[in-house]
């Protein structure tokens, strides 16, 4: 196919997921011919967005953030060379949007438990690679539960299990991954470079947005130090055999990423051997972007709003970057956005498309956003495709739309 238009958003967070972004600009489109690739940045959606790709989805019930069991999917594929691959996405089994209703967020008590037991799911069901997307925490416990889950022992001073959260890692003394799980490689997708500590780590930065009071974060924060102390002294926690695990250890609690969905990131790194990609990056290698992208005539991306944080490695700037690779035009559909046309063009966005351009109400920006997101949609096939075929310049955008 040649030609073609390439629909590659992330969601419309709260209105739209990105299967159905890409769909509703696909029938404001036309009938130009398009190839539907929703995205996602590792956050939640991520597996909503593979599914909708040709993944299978893969529903269990796991341990919810506050301990309330769940039910929670991943997606997988068998590997044209063998193997099969897993994606898990922290916020289904562990995300905010996890907490029961009616009941407020828990930062001292979540875990991050059921996370590990989705990804033992998958690895007993045959997964040899996992990709765990991170974004959308509800806790900040450092990832002990996940790894916890996966068999690694978190014991106190009279050599009792740690009870779940981050409040309690200020109690830990021994850490045993003698019975961790093994047998595949762990990517993690994720697009936080915070370290684990300090004032820009999970605590500092991310604990005040799962509800957690200045106490809070101070408890926290002295929480996950404690993790990383004995992490530095359990010997061969991290592994590599030329390195003493007292070294490697450290280094992981301030690597980039390390501090990501309340440290989970660390502990993907020190106990599991992690490999952090770039989320909408690694994302878009999975989806063959590049082979869809070969010979389209424009790309479409969006999310929910296009502002200063999309120019921070979010989806449609990635989107942007692959496209350029191949020379293809890109623009972008949201809700509303608040950066200008050069800062766009900077980040190698030829135009944005606002439903607030169209409809100044919010709220029905939100309740509608399908309808006026295909109406979107004929806008941009009437600047950038040119007429139809049969010369029909797209008569709705002519008519408002």
């Amino acid at each position: 196919m040649s030609g073609h238009v390439v629909i590659a958003p992330d969601k419309f967070r709260g209105s739209l997921t990105s299967p159905e972004v890409a769909r509703h600009v696909a029938a404001g489109l036309g009938g130009v011919p398009t190839v539907l690739l929703p995205v996602a940045d590792g956050g939640d959606g991520t597996v909503d967005a593979v599914v909708a790709c040709g993944f299978a989805r893969v529903e269990t019930e796991v341990t919810g953030p506050v301990g309330e069991p769940v039910t929670a999917s991943y997606a997988v594929r068998d590997e044209p060379g063998g193997g099969r691959l897993a994606v898990v996405e922290l916020a289904e089994a562990s995300g905010l949007r996890r907490l029961p209703e009616g009941r407020g967020p828990a930062p001292l008590t979540a875990t991050s438990r059921g996370t590990g037991e989705l990804i033992a799911h998958a690895v007993r069901h045959g997964a040899t690679r996992v990709v765990l997307g991170l974004g959308g925490s509800a806790c900040t416990d450092g990832g002990a539960g996940l790894v916890q889950a996966l068999g690694v022992r978190l014991l106190d001073e009279a050599g009792a299990e740690l009870p779940p959260g981050g409040a309690a890692l200020r109690d830990l003394a021994v850490i045993d991954p003698s019975g961790c799980l093994r047998g595949f490689d762990l990517v993690v997708a994720s697009d936080v470079d915070n370290p684990l500590l300090g004032p820009y780590g999970a605590a500092a930065v991310y604990a005040p947005q799962k509800g957690a009071s200045p106490q809070d974060v101070t408890v926290l924060a002295a929480g996950l130090a404690r993790l990383a102390a004995v992490a530095a002294h359990t010997h061969g926690l991290a592994g590599a055999a030329e390195h003493d695990g007292v070294v490697r250890s450290m280094g992981v609690a301030g690597m980039p990423g390390a501090g990501a969905a309340g440290g989970v990131g660390f502990a993907a790194l020190a106990f599991l051997h992690a490999e952090i990609r770039s989320g909408i990056h690694y994302l878009l290698e999975l989806l063959e972007f590049d082979r869809h992208a070969e010979g389209a005539a424009l790309v479409v991306t969006g999310e929910g709003a296009i502002d200063e944080q999309s120019l921070r490695g979010k989806a449609p700037v990635g989107v942007a970057s692959a496209a350029a690779r191949h020379g293809v035009p890109v623009v972008a559909v949201c809700g509303r956005r608040t950066i200008g046309d050069e800062e766009l063009r900077a980040a190698g966005i030829r135009a944005a498309y606002a439903l607030t351009d169209i409809e100044p109400d919010v709220a029905r920006c939100v309740a509608e956003a399908g309808p006026l997101l295909e109406r979107l949609a004929r806008r941009v096939a009437a600047d950038h495709l040119g007429p139809r075929p049969g010369g029909d310049p797209a008569p709705a955008a002519r008519a408002g739309a």
